[in-house]
């Protein structure tokens, strides 16, 4: 009965951070330059093949305030996984400004991956004007399930 009972305190502690960091895991996080961004895909990082995926990225200036469409001129291109240096994107997705987690007006983009497989999302952005932050390229690879 003791062992039972040491065996569950051990399993508690080791799924403990496991099951807190779930929802850290679900965002994540790059930065170039003076901007940063916070990427996510729907649903939940596992996106299907054929159907419509809605992946957003809440950028941020180095300080933490909001960069939203508006004030870039970004762009988003997909790629395969592996691609040449030179490769065409294989989708170039248009932009729109959506509402998503704590941010609003940022880029956002409605994605259907033709297939099951790796891809790489890169996105690129200048300022604006009045904006002022240095040009960007963040890249996110991105896992498609059937």
């Amino acid at each position: 009965m003791v062992r039972v009972r040491e065996f569950r305190w051990a399993i508690g502690w080791i799924l403990l951070p496991v099951l807190v960091a779930a929802p850290v895991l679900a965002h994540t996080v790059k930065v170039s330059g003076d901007v940063a961004a916070t990427f996510h895909i729907e649903p939940n990082h596992n996106p299907k093949a054929g159907v419509p995926s809605q992946a957003w990225f809440g950028l941020t200036r180095k300080g933490g305030s909001t960069i939203p469409l508006a004030q870039c001129n970004c762009r988003l291109a997909v790629y395969t996984v592996p691609h040449a240096s030179n490769a065409s994107p294989l989708l170039q997705p248009t932009l729109k400004a959506v509402k998503a987690a704590a941010f609003n007006g940022v880029p956002g983009a409605d994605i259907v991956f033709p297939k099951a497989g790796e891809y790489e999302l890169r996105l690129s952005g200048t300022a604006k004007a009045p904006a002022t932050f240095r040009p960007f390229q963040l890249r996110y690879s991105v896992i498609v399930g059937r």
